[in-house]
């Protein structure tokens, strides 16, 4: 009985681990989410696995946990997947857009004999007789100023480039942080400090970017932390300053 059982164990112990050493699951448009997308390329950034969806999108790919899948196809957004388990995935990938919005064009017809600045408002004609002004040919022509509206025109683009440069410094703030770390790659403690402060994206790497896929950049900076030796996981201390 006992040799049995050690030749029934051993019979099915290899379809155990093989079902616990890849992924499945199944890829779909990300607008239409009834709709499966086949030959879209699955691969596995660590063991350099790949293979591409069937008909019905679905894949399986030799993988643990703790690698990271890589979800491509022409025409889409690069996805990238952290496996925190061997659960069926279902995966959405989004349309890549190069269509501009709609943009309304009003016009208006406005009497060339009437100045405005950048504001609407009429510009004053300085005149250089006290009477009606020099004409173009006349040796003093008369002299048409827009006061300050450099500056202020400086001022402006300033302004904006702040109101700007603080909502994509409030929307990393709300994706990269210890929550969304936390859930996507499990770091913990000093640990996810450190992982935060290394690899906080700046303000330019988003913008080259739109949308920004945090997710995808969370994984791949998580991989690349990984490969690092321990005693270079974290920023070198900070100099300290001389004192008269």
């Amino acid at each position: 009985m006992t040799k049995f059982l050690f030749l029934f164990f051993v019979s099915f112990a290899p379809l155990g681990l093989w079902a616990q050493s890849s992924i499945t699951g199944a890829v779909y448009d990300f607008d239409n989410k009834s709709f499966p997308m086949q030959n879209v390329l699955v691969r596995n950034l660590d063991n350099k696995k790949s293979i591409k969806t069937k008909a019905a999108g679905q894949f399986s790919l030799p993988a643990k946990v703790g690698d990271l899948i890589e979800i491509s196809h022409p025409g889409y957004h690069t996805d990238t997947l952290y496996l925190i388990d061997l659960k069926p995935k279902m995966i959405y990938l989004p349309i890549k857009s190069t269509e501009l919005k709609g943009v309304e064009i009003k016009s208006a017809k406005v009497n060339p004999s009437v100045l405005v600045d950048g504001t609407g408002k009429p510009v004053k004609r300085i005149m250089t007789d006290g009477l009606e002004g020099k004409k173009n040919n006349d040796r003093a022509g008369g002299v048409i100023l827009n006061l300050g509206y450099g500056k202020m025109k400086r001022e402006q683009e300033k302004v904006r480039f702040l109101e700007e440069r603080d909502a994509y410094e409030t929307e990393i703030r709300d994706n990269f942080n210890e929550e969304t770390i936390t859930k996507l790659v499990k770091l913990q403690g000093q640990d996810l400090k450190d992982f935060m402060v290394m690899y906080r994206p700046n303000v330019a790497l988003v913008m080259s970017e739109r949308p920004f896929n945090y997710n995808y950049y969370i994984a791949k900076a998580y991989n690349n932390w990984k490969k690092l030796p321990v005693d270079q996981r974290k920023l070198p201390p900070m100099p300290k300053l001389k004192t008269n």
